[in-house]
């Protein structure tokens, strides 16, 4: 692709198409918006609604093993532009954002503009305009 040497279209299809089953059956057995903001407040203690919060926690620790192990698996090796402190810095900076948001790109981005919800379509705009304004005018190399 074009700008994008490294871009594999059908490895992004495919995970596009897991991660919108995964947040279908969230929906359809649980009856719950599969938001991984809401899901990790509720691990830490943060929040006392939603799932179990055992579910939570296993989603919580789940999603980076998950990633490792297919890392692992694929020998695909992890490089980051950054200092794990500006990432980690940055974590902590999008989890504010999320609970004041109420909701992340996965229960905004995902189900939420799935069911054209008019939060969600706003969320959405807002941290996709300041994702890119961010990506433009800040240097990634740390």
């Amino acid at each position: 692709m074009p700008g994008f040497p490294q871009a594999d279209p059908i490895h992004g299809l495919l995970g596009g198409l897991m991660i919108g089953l995964a947040a279908a059956l969230m929906l359809i057995a649980n009856g719950r918006i599969a938001g991984c903001s809401g899901l990790f407040a509720r691990a830490v203690g943060l929040s006392s609604a939603g799932i179990p919060r055992v579910i939570a926690m296993a989603f919580a620790i789940g999603l980076p093993l998950g990633a490792a192990l297919v890392a692992m698996l694929g020998g695909v090796e992890a490089r980051f532009p950054t200092s794990m402190f500006r990432l980690a810095l940055a974590g902590l900076v999008v989890g504010f954002g999320t609970r004041l948001g109420s909701g992340c790109t996965s229960g905004h981005g995902v189900v939420g503009m799935a069911r054209l919800s008019p939060r969600s379509l706003a969320a959405t705009a807002t941290f996709m305009t300041t994702g890119i304004a961010t990506a433009t005018l800040l240097p990634i190399a740390g």
